[in-house]
């Protein structure tokens, strides 16, 4: 029996003071337990050998991670930002637009959100504390607290998303300083924090194009987040037998 592969994007890092390949084990076991076979990305791939590895991959997992380059949305400048990874931005940017113009599945996670965002003309919030009016905190420290519910988001009614958690009012993890501001034309908001702020939206008309602002791959006993990756890798197990 053959399992749906999905191609999850990683980070630059160091480990014992050499450059490393980095992507927390939660986004595995997440998918690993969902019936899926995971692979990294690395990020600085060519053209070349990314499409190459694409071709193999039946949905990409677009994780979690640092700040987008602000260029690549016009971003308001702001001290809080973290050094952009030009190089993973250049690989992730050009995966989203090959799944959504290819149709393969894909889910986007916390910064993975914003990437899809951002890659199909919409724009972020580079701090929102300073410049969302109104907002609540959102970012809590990802050290002490990945399973911590900070907030509850509410679900729109009739969205996939709905559909797919079988709730419309969720408790959730926060920890993002940045949030989306203007949504992408294409794209269709599918559930909203307290003050407002888009937490997850999708490709309508897409086999599977869903992305959520929290992270529950850390939220491995919540029903909703079992169904959230079970459906994501069983519509790339549909994409794997096509």
């Amino acid at each position: 029996m053959a399992f749906p592969v999905i191609g999850v994007t990683t980070s630059n890092g160091t480990h014992l003071g050499h450059d490393a390949i980095i992507l927390m084990r939660a986004y595995v076991q997440a998918l690993t337990e969902a019936g899926g076979v995971p692979v990294l990305i690395p990020c600085g791939l060519t053209t070349e050998s990314w499409r190459s590895l694409y071709e193999c991959l039946d949905g990409i997992l677009f994780s979690g991670g640092g700040d987008i380059s602000i260029g690549r949305f016009g971003g308001q400048p702001h001290e809080k930002i973290r050094p952009a990874d030009n190089a993973r931005d250049e690989v992730e940017f050009a995966l989203v637009e090959a799944a959504v113009s290819d149709r393969k599945p894909f889910l986007g996670i916390c910064r993975g959100f914003q990437v899809i965002n951002v890659a199909l003309g919409g724009t972020l919030y580079t701090h929102i504390k300073d410049q969302m009016p109104n907002a609540i905190q959102h970012k809590y420290s990802s050290r002490t607290r990945r399973a911590y519910f900070a907030h509850v988001v509410d679900v729109a009614a009739g969205t996939r998303l709905a559909d797919i958690l079988g709730e419309t009012k969720i408790s959730v993890n926060s920890m993002h300083h940045q949030g989306a501001k203007d949504i992408a034309a294409a794209l269709k908001p599918a559930a909203y924090a307290p003050d407002g702020l888009v937490e997850a939206v999708e490709l309508p008309d897409h086999p599977f194009g869903v992305a959520v602002q929290w992270h529950p791959e850390c939220l491995p006993d919540q029903p909703s987040t079992r169904r959230l990756f079970r459906a994501f890798v069983e519509a790339a197990d549909d994409d794997h037998k096509r």
